[in-house]
């Protein structure tokens, strides 16, 4: 696998890019300005974030061409008026970010209008506002119904994908369909004891390497997109840092050992969606 995949309509984009989840927006401007420094070309951010205006920020100060920079940003949950709020979502995030279009816009959540929501991004993406459009959380039968009620399908479907939850059927579903899946917490935001799991330890070992890397470099040969977070150096450097070796066929089959469906976040428990559903974007 590349570090850069072709979406379905041609785009080009990076297959390991930068999060900044849970930044807030005065520290998103420095690690912006760092992961493009350590070499990131795509980053990932969301109206819900309350970044986005760091993000550009960034962008602005870092010299580099506008066009030389893959900027995701995404569409939070709207319950009324879904086709004109979404069209003022996307130009409000736009003056955020200080930038006349984003390369990817993403419905964040497959709740609330979203059969309107998609008309609208379909059009925006028409109209040259988002090169690319496509979802986040999605699953297959969700996904499946917005596709059969619309013209354009997602380019990509952004989905919690790591060790613990590894999400083969829905690698399938998209390879079929054509959906670049990008990985949302590839590393288990730390939890379930990733880091000190012997099986991935040994690998790690094995090629020396960090615990990171291997889990990176994992998804990276599934085909699955990365979109890591650390506002530290070190750590932004070694995880971009995923392409200098193979995971061998024996690696490959210790790490589906530990496909136990652990999930951080559950979008089919309906606390969620009360707790999500009183999030403001």
């Amino acid at each position: 696998m590349q570090n850069v995949f072709t979406l379905n309509n041609g785009v080009e984009m990076p297959m390991v890019g930068f999060s900044v989840y849970q930044v807030s927006d005065e520290k998103t401007e420095k690690a912006v300005l760092e992961a493009l420094k350590a070499g990131y070309r795509l980053l990932d951010t969301a109206a819900i974030y309350g970044n986005e205006a760091g993000v550009g920020r960034a962008i602005k100060t870092s010299g580099i061409l506008r066009e030389d920079i893959f900027v995701t940003t995404k569409l939070w949950i709207l319950r009324e008026n879904g086709y004109e709020n979404t069209k003022k979502a996307l130009e409000d995030s736009l003056e955020r970010l200080g930038l006349n279009y984003v390369d990817l816009y993403l419905m964040h959540q497959p709740l609330g209008d979203v059969h309107e929501e998609w008309r609208a991004m379909e059009d925006l993406y028409k109209a040259g506002k988002a090169r690319a459009i496509g979802v986040s959380n999605f699953h297959t039968d969700r996904l499946m119904d917005l596709m059969t009620c619309h013209e354009i399908v997602p380019a990509v479907n952004q989905i919690e994908t790591h060790p613990f939850y590894q999400r083969d059927e829905e690698i399938a579903f998209h390879k079929e369909h054509g959906i670049l899946q990008q990985s949302w917490g590839p590393l288990a935001e730390g939890k379930f004891d990733i880091f000190t799991n012997p099986v991935l330890t040994k690998i790690a070992e094995k090629h020396g390497k960090s615990v990171a890397q291997v889990v990176l470099r994992w998804l990276n040969q599934r085909g699955v997109a990365i979109i890591p977070k650390s506002v530290k150096v070190e750590r932004m450097l070694e995880n971009r840092d995923i392409f200098g070796f193979t995971l061998d066929e024996q690696d490959l089959a210790d790490i589906a050992t530990l496909n136990r469906n652990e999930i951080i976040f559950n979008h089919r428990d309906p606390k969620m969606i009360v707790w999500l559903a009183q999030a403001r974007g």
